[in-house]
């Protein structure tokens, strides 16, 4: 597995409360908002900043569940945002790569779609002048 990563000018709890933003503004459900670094502290642990962005549309992914439902193990889509030397970076799997893994060929358009959306929603949580 391969990340795309980018960087955001914002901070991580910034840069995910924005990815948030934009999730919701296209009906997406966000299924889980993690945050590694906070429950590292609560363990008296410390580490940089981190957090995870579950979330996804039924509609799509379980038109990839029904084809193959092994890939359910990579459903829904994640997004991670982590500091990184003081540099926020953003990293998600396109999911055009699962279907070099799982039995998708039938789905490629499934597959585009979501690709084409994660990018648009880690370049829209990234640039500076759009809310």
């Amino acid at each position: 597995m391969e990340l795309t990563t980018v960087e955001s000018p914002y901070s991580v709890g910034d840069t995910v409360g924005r990815l948030m933003a934009a999730v919701f503004r296209r009906g997406i459900t966000v299924f889980a908002r993690i945050n590694h670094a906070a429950n590292a502290r609560a363990v008296g642990l410390s580490m940089a900043d981190e957090e995870v962005l579950i979330f996804g549309d039924p509609r799509e992914g379980t038109v990839l569940m029904q084809a193959d439902p092994r890939v359910g193990f990579e459903l829904p889509l994640r997004v991670v945002v982590w500091d990184q030397d003081g540099v926020t970076r953003i990293g998600y799997e396109s999911p055009e790569s699962l279907g070099e893994r799982y039995e998708l060929a039938d789905r490629a358009e499934v597959l585009k779609r979501m690709a084409t959306l994660l990018a648009g929603l880690v370049s829209e949580a990234t640039l500076r002048g759009v809310a």
